[in-house]
């Protein structure tokens, strides 16, 4: 590889690596905001899965089973969320809010208990980059897409079932009307809060799983509020995809970017505060936000208690 074009590589395969997690996590927003639901809990599954993942792999020495035990934790998180939100019709804001600030407590709880007497906290196997053979040596595109860990290539294939689901199945289209007419969809008899039910579960297990690959494909422990608002970025990512699978992966890449760009004006030992760097992945979810308002249509019936 050329000494021009190294930087460029690392780069662009930092900003992959690290948009998988959030990828994960929009590909389970998606479901649920499809269905009409608005699941903010999405980083507490995320949160849950970082967790699920550092102890399983740590008591299994599997990091497949770290993998398995956060997609397990995520969906438990939702499913509570599910219960509240949709079964018992309280407002999807607050639940979701309220779910994220008792995962933050119980992970914290459940980690201080399980690495009690121990100093260097939960010590896991990571998963390393796969290289395929013959494409990773591609020039430019090779090391950048190619060399990856295998939940990186996993969720390329999980955002093109999502739109298959979607766009191609009844299931799918009873899911979009769930979100954009629940009236009308059930009159046509379809199970309304069974399908938002099952839209959130499965997101809040992507999400976890998104969770179980931060800490075993990226960073290799955890830490206490280790997911710094991943899940909310989720959210934004969902939005400025305008709901749409392809969207979303292309927003999750942008906002890997903007990630991995800031540890490059970190390297650059520039006279600014690191605390500034850290602010440009929530400064663009702002900015995309503000610059998608009033262009975008929600699905109708996103946010609304369904009788």
């Amino acid at each position: 590889m050329s000494g021009s074009i190294a930087p460029l590589v690392g780069f662009l395969a930092a900003a992959v690596r690290i948009g998988t997690p959030l990828l994960w996590a929009a590909a389970g927003e998606v479901l649920a905001e499809r269905a009409g639901v608005i699941n903010l809990s999405v980083e507490g599954s995320m949160l849950a899965g970082c967790l699920g993942a550092a102890i399983g792999a740590h008591a299994s020495g599997n990091p497949w089973v770290g993998m398995a035990a956060g997609l397990v934790a995520g969906a438990i998180i939702a499913l509570g969320f599910a219960a509240v939100a949709i079964w018992a019709r309280t407002d999807q804001i607050i639940a979701g809010t309220a779910l994220t600030m008792a995962s933050v407590g119980v992970t914290g709880l459940i980690y201080r208990q399980a690495t009690s007497g121990q100093v260097t906290g939960l010590s896991v196997i990571t998963l390393e980059p796969l290289a395929i053979p013959g494409l990773h040596s591609i020039p430019l595109l090779g090391p950048v897409l190619f060399a990856q860990p295998l939940p990186t290539y996993l969720v390329g294939g999980a955002v093109l079932f999502i739109w298959f689901v979607l766009y191609r199945t009844t299931l799918g289209l009873r899911l979009r009307a769930a979100g954009e007419a629940a009236g009308a969809a059930r009159a046509h008899g379809v199970r309304v809060r069974l399908i938002q039910t099952g839209a959130v579960v499965v997101g809040g297990a992507l999400a976890g799983f998104g969770g179980a690959t931060l800490v075993l494909a990226q960073v290799g422990t955890f830490a206490e509020r280790m997911t710094a608002g991943r899940g909310f970025i989720a959210i934004a990512i969902v939005v400025l995809g305008r709901w749409h699978p392809a969207g979303i992966a292309l927003a999750a890449l942008l906002f890997g970017a903007a990630t991995a760009l800031q540890y490059v004006f970190q390297a650059m030992a520039l006279a600014v505060p690191y605390q500034f760097f850290l602010m440009l992945p929530y400064l663009l979810a702002l900015a995309a936000l503000t610059g998608v308002a009033g262009r975008v249509r929600a699905p109708a019936g996103l946010g609304r208690t369904v009788d």
